[in-house]
């Protein structure tokens, strides 16, 4: 286990800028951390393609990328140049693609480079929590809690699985819940099925408290409340609120004001249930969307982000029945927005 320990207790609402004291219970808390840095595949050799040099082909006429590159390995199998593609391996025009679906043009040129680039965008990962059973990060924004179609290495997932491939052969990860791209702050995996299941199947009772923090715009009234709906999914996977009660599924919200301008709102958010989308709905609903948050409803966005952080989870720990709270600091530039600075 990382990080430093210390015992507090834990008042019945989250709360995100205090440690004060309202249960007689004692939760041990987890808030220091130490840092994985993403080792790229091309710094391991027995990973890499077994390509001596990059090759170039010119593209003579229309296609798509995964069939073109097919042709141009016509002696490979179908595997082998999907791992080209997936390890990022592959160039259009000089920038790197994983897209199978690309269109291809004549005229462009595709390179196959004979290892994987080190690739500098890819942020250290923070742990707050490891042992035998979970580990616990704080997720930076922007980053994918698992694969798409279009990106398949720069997510949660895939860097702490190499993480723990580098730490045992076998090592894996299993996903137990998910943040959105935008929301940053506290994710737990499970490091074996057993934990994955335990906790998938009885995450109501062993989910404690999830607390995220925001800031929203507009200022909000009543200063607190409890929102309730039943969340649905468009056809562009939109999700969007039905008061009519089995009308999709149950999403309940509880938020308070920690501070308000006028322009913006720093919320402080429980939930009593976990919908996709589920936060970024219920504040469209109020009129009062994330800062950032352009997909429901926002019309600003200083800081290039969407203002939404996993601050807290609390949860019982399923093997041995110990109540551990982890915590992510609030991201300072939150605070900037409210007051305007």
């Amino acid at each position: 286990m990382y990080g430093l320990i210390f015992c507090h207790n834990v008042s019945n609402f989250i709360c995100t800028t205090s440690s004060k004291t309202l249960l007689s219970k004692q939760v041990v808390v987890y808030m220091l951390r130490r840092t994985v840095t993403f080792t790229p595949w091309a710094q391991t050799p027995n990973r890499e393609a077994k390509l001596k040099n990059n090759l170039k082909f010119n593209v003579t006429t229309k296609s798509t990328l995964l069939p073109f590159l097919l042709t141009c390995f016509n002696n490979k199998s179908r595997n082998y140049v999907k791992g080209l593609l997936t390890r990022g391996q592959i160039l259009v025009d000089g920038e790197r693609c994983t897209d199978y679906a690309r269109s291809l043009l004549p005229g462009q040129q595709i390179t196959v480079l004979h290892r994987m680039p080190v690739l500098n965008a890819k942020p250290d990962i923070p742990i707050i929590y490891e042992d035998d059973d979970m580990i616990v990060i704080d997720k930076p924004a922007g980053m994918l809690s698992i694969s798409t179609d279009k990106e398949h290495t720069n997510t949660t997932y895939y860097i702490m699985n190499d993480y723990m491939k580098s730490k045992v052969k076998s090592g894996r990860i299993f996903i137990v819940h998910r943040l959105d791209r935008e929301t940053s702050g506290v994710m737990l995996f499970a490091k074996n099925e057993r934990i994955k299941y335990a906790l998938q199947e009885r995450w109501e009772e062993l989910a404690l408290r999830r607390g995220y923090t925001a800031v929203v715009e507009g200022k909000v009234s009543p200063s607190e409340g409890t929102i309730t709906s039943w969340l649905k999914q468009t056809k562009t996977l939109l999700m969007y609120s039905s008061k009519e009660k089995g009308q999709g599924k149950l999403a309940i919200t509880k938020y308070r004001t920690l501070q308000s301008t006028g322009r913006y709102t720093l919320l402080d958010i429980a939930l009593e249930t976990g919908r996709k989308n589920q936060i970024r709905v219920h504040m469209k609903d109020i009129e009062h969307p994330i800062v950032g948050d352009k997909k429901y409803g926002a019309l600003t966005n200083p800081i290039g982000r969407v203002c939404l952080h996993a601050s807290v989870l609390w949860i019982k720990h399923p093997s041995t029945g110990e109540e551990l709270r982890f915590e992510s600091i609030v991201p300072s530039v939150f605070m900037k927005v409210v007051s305007g600075r």
